[in-house]
């Protein structure tokens, strides 16, 4: 299985130490993680919401956890927020829902990483197509892309 992704070409070109692992279409978190041999928490999940009309944030979210949706419309100041479409998150990013990626997405916007998120070693998050994943520290991927850390998720 081969994947040539604007997500694994950025992380090459930065230099970062990173592994990608491949591992075919899952239907679970739960199925990701084992086949990526980490576990549940430290799968990173990147949703994409919509604060308004054409106006997106990614939300680095672990596998473990859910947006905590009050938690995340005080931190951003804002009184509405929803998940975008299928449609709207291809749109805004260039990667299908399943693939999606703060790194080589087509536009860059906000990221807010749950706090939790700096503190995984590896984080296990998506590299631009189903069924690709790179492993490196959560801290270095905040850091690179420059996430704005908070609170935003609780437990499943």
């Amino acid at each position: 299985m081969t994947a040539d992704t604007p997500a694994l070409r950025e992380l090459a070109a930065a230099g970062l130490d990173h592994r990608v692992v491949r591992y075919g279409r899952v239907d679970s978190v739960e199925e990701a993680a084992e086949l990526r041999g980490v576990p549940v928490a430290a799968i990173v999940k990147t949703l994409v919401v919509r604060r308004g009309d054409g106006d997106f944030v990614l939300v680095l979210v672990p596998g473990d956890r859910v947006i905590d949706w009050p938690a995340l419309r005080a931190h951003l100041g804002v009184s509405r927020l929803s998940l975008a479409s299928a449609a709207e998150a291809r749109e805004a990013t260039g990667y299908e829902r399943g693939a999606i990626t703060p790194f080589g997405a087509t536009q860059r916007w906000p990221v807010i990483a749950d706090a939790a998120v700096a503190a995984l070693d590896p984080a296990s998050i998506g590299g631009g197509a189903h069924g690709v994943a790179v492993h490196l520290p959560g801290s270095v991927v905040v850091e690179h892309i420059g996430a704005d850390v908070a609170a935003v998720t609780k437990p499943v």
